[in-house]
């Protein structure tokens, strides 16, 4: 490992770009360092002086990596967990099976994470996070530390772990939802995680860089994770397990409106390569947004424009705004401020830039236009308001080329804006954050556990692709965690239920490749599995854009299997 590389990797100077290896986009031989990610994907690093400012119009939308955030804001009982669990002829508990978690870290000396003798279950640890100094990078990376489960054990007999194993959750979001997914049972609690017996793969993702939060106006104390980032950990964590020749569950808690929500993002792409390996399952959670007010949908008949108003409640640094329109459809943007002033539309839709201030608002708008995806090329109008006046801003689409006549706008998702825009005629559905839009991966929504309605905020499919999404719901509500601190505490957001999920899950791999069974599970099958034994409203309508195929319940999808 090049320890010069591991410094110029995480320093803000330096500028990520993603490339796609079979994609038209050209490697530059000024890189610095060149992190692969699996056969597809590679992240090379620039010094910032040496290249172009960022911008959409220089180096494209799919290279720049996006950054995602945190999903959050009684539960095993209702979904036949404990059933599983408790039943002697079944106790599914996780035995053999990994977890994998790509977080904010973990509090891995709590005794959630440990065996009956005090050792711990977590068979390593990649901390993106910290620099590489006598101990290694995980083989195959360029950045960060690994530790090993001996030498947690071995912090683990200090009387301070964290001097030989200084990795921490200081947010406690990747804390919770392990103890969730897979924490060992406390009965003077009354406390589980769904699969106990799990062992754990765990990254702890390094920040955002300042500039890439600067190019999307999110405030800097927020936190925030880069596309390439987490997609270097979902490799580090498929390349673990299948080293050691363990079937791996992969649970993902993060999520961004960047993308066009069909399932063609790079990170979604890597995520249907892995989840549909055999014994490789992945649970993502659907995010928080059916509320937010961030989406618009809209129709046009071919020949008249559509108004989209945005409420910008306060003065800002800056804000963007995605609309997404499914090739072959192509639209053209005009602006409209408070005031009254007009940026009119271009004439061409195709790869363009242009900006226009608006003098009496102290506004400057930035348009770029682009065809983006390897195997769509959907259109995509970037919009960036720089410093931008309070007030109702109107979009005007305008139709250049039409057949359906249907775009959707996105805002950023909730905590990655700086003060409060919304749509002033949002709609909910389609506001299931990315990567939960891939095609393969378990996308889950959340419910409410002791009312059994839905989570309001749940995001909602389908994705624009027309793949049903969620696939079902599980608990999101007031779910029973443990803290960084050892502490119970309660998780509300859908990142509670696709932990939940994942233990589900853990629970179907461990069945099928127990007791002399050796079924070629992945994320397809234990999906299906689970859909049919769905919990359905007969008064409802299924598969849907709020419940997926219904309320998940493990126990009954294995009755239904055997045929009980």
């Amino acid at each position: 490992m090049d320890r010069n590389c591991d410094a110029f990797i995480r320093s803000n100077n330096t500028y990520d770009i993603l490339i796609a290896r079979e994609s038209l986009e050209i490697s530059d031989d000024r890189a610095e360092c060149i992190q692969n990610i699996g056969e597809k994907f590679v992240a090379e690093y620039f010094d910032r002086d040496e290249v172009p400012q960022l911008s959409i119009r220089t180096y494209g939308y799919s290279i720049i990596p996006k950054c995602f955030g945190l999903l959050d804001t009684l539960a095993l009982e209702t979904t036949g967990i404990l059933q599983l669990q408790n039943q002697p002829a079944l106790s599914l508990r996780g035995q053999g099976i990994f977890i994998g978690f790509v977080d904010t870290g973990i509090s891995y000396e709590l005794p959630c994470f440990r065996n009956a003798d005090g050792s711990t279950r977590i068979r390593s640890i990649w901390d993106q996070s910290i620099p590489a100094g006598e101990k290694n990078t995980p083989q195959g990376f360029l950045y960060g530390t690994e530790y090993t489960q001996k030498e947690i054990n071995e912090a683990l007999e200090q009387e301070h772990p964290r001097e030989l194993v200084p990795v921490t959750d200081e947010d406690g979001h990747g804390t919770m939802l392990a103890s969730i997914a897979c924490g060992s049972e406390d009965l003077q609690a009354g406390f589980t995680g769904a699969a106990p017996y799990a062992e754990l793969l765990v990254v702890k993702l390094k920040p955002a860089k300042p500039y890439l939060k600067d190019f999307f106006y999110i405030p800097q104390e927020m936190p925030a994770y880069q596309e390439n980032d987490v997609m270097a950990a979902i490799e580090y964590l498929e390349e673990t397990a299948r080293k050691l020749g363990r079937p791996l569950i992969l649970c993902l808690g993060l999520g961004t409106n960047n993308g066009s929500h069909s399932g063609g993002s790079n990170l979604s792409e890597l995520l249907d390569d892995i989840a549909g390996r055999w014994r490789r399952c992945a649970v993502v959670a659907t995010g928080n947004e059916a509320n937010a007010r961030h989406h618009f949908y809209g129709k046009s008949d071919g020949n008249s424009m559509v108004a989209v108003e945005v409420n910008v409640e306060q003065r800002m640094r800056g804000f963007y705004l995605e609309l997404w329109a499914s090739a072959p459809e192509l639209f053209v943007v005009a602006v409209r401020s408070p005031g009254g002033t007009l940026m009119p539309a271009q004439n061409v839709p195709g790869n363009s830039h242009q900006e226009q201030e608006f003098i009496f608002e102290g506004t400057r708008v930035e348009i770029d236009y682009a065809q983006v995806g390897r195997t769509r090329g959907d259109q995509l109008v970037f919009i960036r308001f720089e410093n931008p006046a309070a007030g109702i801003w109107t979009l005007y689409v305008n139709p250049s080329t039409t057949i359906t006549g249907q775009f959707h706008i996105w805002l950023p998702m909730s905590g990655m804006l700086e003060k409060d825009v919304v749509f002033l005629r949002p709609d909910p559905d389609v506001t299931l954050t990315v990567p939960s839009s891939a095609k393969i991966p378990i996308g889950v929504g959340g419910m409410d556990q002791k009312s059994g309605i839905l989570y309001l905020d749940s995001g909602r499919g389908n994705t624009i692709a027309s793949v049903v999404k969620p696939d079902f719901v599980a608990p999101a509500v007031g779910v029973q965690a443990i803290g960084r601190l050892g502490n119970y505490v309660t998780l509300t957001g859908t990142s509670a239920a696709s932990a939940i999920a994942a233990g589900a899950c853990a629970q179907i791999m461990e069945w099928g490749n127990s007791r002399g069974r050796r079924l070629l599970l992945n994320s397809v099958q234990i999906g299906n599995i689970l859909i049919r034994g769905c919990e359905r409203n007969p008064d409802v309508s299924y598969p849907n854009t709020a419940w997926g195929y219904g309320k998940m319940n493990v126990y009954d999808a294995l009755m239904k299997f055997y045929g009980v």
